[in-house]
């Protein structure tokens, strides 16, 4: 049965809650992971990635907020701290220099890590009826797999 957030039970909107906060926190350390490389890509490459990396960075700033906001629509708390959503997160910041193609691979892993978290968010708040939940999530999800697709293509 499909459900408002309204409807849904406390323990639902407590699992669905846990699982955007899951994807805020991925998708806010990828944000600077973008912001990072789009700051620091050098190579024959430079300008295609310099865009790209700014494009995600973008995309995922307001997909941050996104998310957040649909955590605070299910009443529930979202997390608002840096530590706490580099904690959380399985997408890892980096710290140093890296090479384009290191770059390119490691924005790829964040992404198919993203897609995967918010496919399994999406699926959960379909489980509870939260159709609203789960389209947010699969609209995030295909996005993610398409700047996966993007990252990819560059590796080949």
């Amino acid at each position: 049965m499909t459900q408002t957030a309204i409807a849904l039970t406390p323990d639902a909107k407590g699992e669905i809650a846990e699982a955007l906060n899951q994807s805020v926190a991925e998708t806010a350390v990828t944000t600077m992971l973008a912001q990072n490389f789009h700051w620091n890509v050098t190579g024959m490459a430079f300008g295609p990635l310099h865009q790209l990396f700014q494009d995600i960075y973008e995309d995922h700033f307001t997909a941050q907020d996104d998310l957040a906001e649909r955590i605070k629509a299910v009443d529930a708390h979202a997390e608002g701290t840096l530590a706490g959503m580099i904690k959380r997160s399985k997408v890892s910041e980096y710290e140093g220099t890296a090479s384009d193609k290191e770059m390119i691979k490691m924005m790829l892993e964040a992404q198919e890590t993203l897609a995967g978290t918010l496919a399994g968010c999406g699926e959960l708040a379909a489980n509870h009826g939260d159709t609203l939940t789960e389209d947010l999530c699969i609209a995030r999800g295909q996005t993610h797999e398409k700047f996966a697709w993007f990252l990819r293509s560059h590796l080949r």
